[in-house]
């Protein structure tokens, strides 16, 4: 048996399609984490991915409260143990969404950790490259205008697969 040591990542390719604030985190900070390393790295925004890149959004994502069996995680925070679940039916208590959320970017912020708007910016000056999916934006009814400064294209998924050759493709 040879010992080879596998070639490393030069490409990345990440798909967001969720929109709340927690998911859309993820991607960015995959794509921020592979420039940084000297990769090239883009983000394809698809369905409700679009959130994240809408200005009229990019400043408004929540985390969602129902049914989101993660936020255990988020127990600490309120000086509570992980292992005791967040239960799904005060997700629907109307202000949870908000105080998830503001607990969400207010660690965020501790960890010097930047805003959305900021981190799709931060990617797009160091090269990275963001696109926005055209199917999605025809459903939604979306035109360019829409979309943060930072977008570089709209993009079909086979022109965004011509672009991801020879990447790793991460979907999230």
């Amino acid at each position: 048996m040879t010992d080879q040591t596998p070639e490393p990542i030069k490409k990345v390719s990440i798909i967001c399609a969720k929109g709340g604030l927690d998911e859309v985190y993820p991607a960015l900070i995959m794509a921020n984490g592979a420039r940084m390393e000297g990769m090239e790295a883009s983000i394809f925004f698809t369905f409700f991915g679009l959130n994240a890149i809408m200005k009229k959004m990019v400043k408004n994502l929540k985390v969602a409260t129902v049914g989101n069996p993660s936020l255990n995680l988020a127990m600490p925070m309120m000086k509570m143990p992980v292992t005791m679940p967040f239960p799904t039916i005060m997700g629907a208590i109307p202000g949870v969404s908000n105080l998830a959320t503001w607990m969400m970017k207010n660690e965020m912020e501790n960890l010097d950790i930047p805003e959305v708007d900021e981190f799709l910016e931060m990617i797009s000056d160091s090269g990275g490259h963001i696109y926005a999916c055209k199917l999605a934006m025809d459903m939604f009814k979306l035109e360019k205008d829409d979309l943060v400064d930072s977008v570089e294209a709209v993009l079909t998924v086979g022109e965004f697969y011509e672009k991801s050759a020879g990447a790793s493709i991460i979907f999230i």
